[in-house]
């Protein structure tokens, strides 16, 4: 008894997942594709009756399939006619143009050919032969430098957003879809995208202060001080748009819609190596790169920046500033005084330079040696002594 009890509730659980979806008109929905004809293509949407899509609309411009049965499809809602409920993947494609009215208050996408440049935007012919109009301001995320090149005649999505005169006056957007497919693509990422995570993305727009990176759905920033190990000037030097990077996620804010990014952490650390290059006591040449009133910067080698403090230049003069001596960029001679691999710094003397305490004793040394050499000769024999200054004088004397 119990067990037939427990077969009718499943029974009954099961007739209730059957039933008549409700929804809306444009609503979107993920359906699976149960059969494909020549024309029809019928849909799995999880209630009694089957959903009806034209196959037109999954055949490409060969005339192959691209979809499968048992494939799932994403698909909007149209209308219900008898017992079947009518879907499309967008407005415009295959016999379905004439559904345009339908598409704008249901808010469908439309397919639609960007068949040439006038003022203020471009001209889109829907359906083969509607003609409408798409701001430039709507045709992308972002704005491009060559629009004609970049747009015209390619096939595109986009949203009526103005419907008047019978379909006469028609006014598009192809942007109201793309921010509607990052907005989905940015949930997704909230829920797997963490800080630390390596990810790959692309170069989306260069400014002066860094890079923006498209993660999909989101965009992160790299900023200047993150692009490299060594002082970055130029942004565009190192980066393009469209070009794909693999970085490192430093940080997150939902809220705030920021995501903060590293280029220079997937690059190798040029510190990791620095001692067994830059050892104590040896020497370099460098290019100094950068000046402050205590000393100046030395690049000794990408990534590896050393400084020479002020008391160490003017070769024994004090100086007020180091460009007192030298010049940003110019190349010069130095020694390795002291590295500090924890705070990443690196001490450095000019090659030449001498200390006062070793100057002090090479004068001393000097002196005591002239002394000492002094010692040795006899007397009067000095070579500007007092002997030598009477016997000019005598002879002096002797000639007048």
């Amino acid at each position: 008894m119990d067990v037939n009890n427990e077969s009718f509730e499943e029974l009954f659980k099961v007739e209730e997942t059957k039933k008549l979806k409700r929804i809306q008109p444009g609503q979107k929905i993920t359906a699976i594709i149960a059969g494909i004809g020549s024309e029809t293509t019928f849909l799995d949407v999880g209630g009694k009756s089957e959903g009806i899509l034209n196959s037109s609309e999954i055949i490409d411009k060969e005339g192959e399939l691209t979809k499968q049965i048992g494939d799932t499809i994403d698909v909007y809602y149209l209308q219900t006619k008898g017992a079947e409920q009518l879907f499309t993947t967008t407005i415009g494609s295959g016999s379905s143009n004439a559904h345009l009215e339908e598409a704008f208050r249901s808010q469908i996408p439309v397919e639609g050919i960007v068949k040439a440049e006038i003022k203020g935007g471009f001209e889109i012919t829907l359906g083969g032969n509607m003609r409408s109009f798409c701001p430039y301001s709507q045709m992308g995320l972002r704005r491009v430098e060559d629009a004609a090149k970049e747009y015209l005649e390619t096939h595109m999505k986009f949203l009526i957003t103005r419907f008047e005169e019978g379909g006469r006056n028609l006014v598009l957007s192809a942007r109201a879809i793309l921010e509607a497919e990052r907005a989905e693509l940015r949930e997704k990422l909230q829920e797997v995208l963490q800080e630390g995570q390596t990810v790959e993305g692309t170069i989306s727009s260069i400014r002066d202060f860094g890079a923006f990176v498209d993660l999909g759905g989101i965009d992160g920033l790299i900023p200047i001080s993150e692009i490299g190990w060594s002082r970055v000037e130029k942004v565009e030097e190192y980066f393009r748009v469209d070009q794909k990077v693999k970085v490192v996620v430093k940080n997150i804010d939902w809220e705030k819609d920021r995501i903060s990014l590293s280029y220079k952490e997937t690059l190798a650390n040029p510190w990791d190596s620095a001692i067994e290059k830059f050892p104590e006591g040896s020497s370099h040449t460098g290019k100094v790169v950068r000046m402050a009133q205590f000393g100046a910067f030395v690049t000794l080698a990408p990534g590896i920046d050393g400084l020479i403090h002020i008391s160490k230049l003017g070769g024994g003069r004090k100086i007020h500033h180091p460009r007192e001596v030298m010049e940003e960029g110019q190349d010069i001679d130095v020694k390795i005084e002291n590295v500090d691999l924890d705070e990443r710094r690196i001490s450095l003397i000019p090659a030449d330079f001498v200390s006062p305490e070793n100057k002090d004793m090479e004068e001393q040394s000097e002196y005591k040696s002239y002394v000492s050499g002094n010692k040795k000769k006899k007397p009067g024999t000095e070579i500007g002594g007092l002997g030598e200054l009477l016997k000019a004088k005598l002879a002096e004397k002797k000639n007048r």
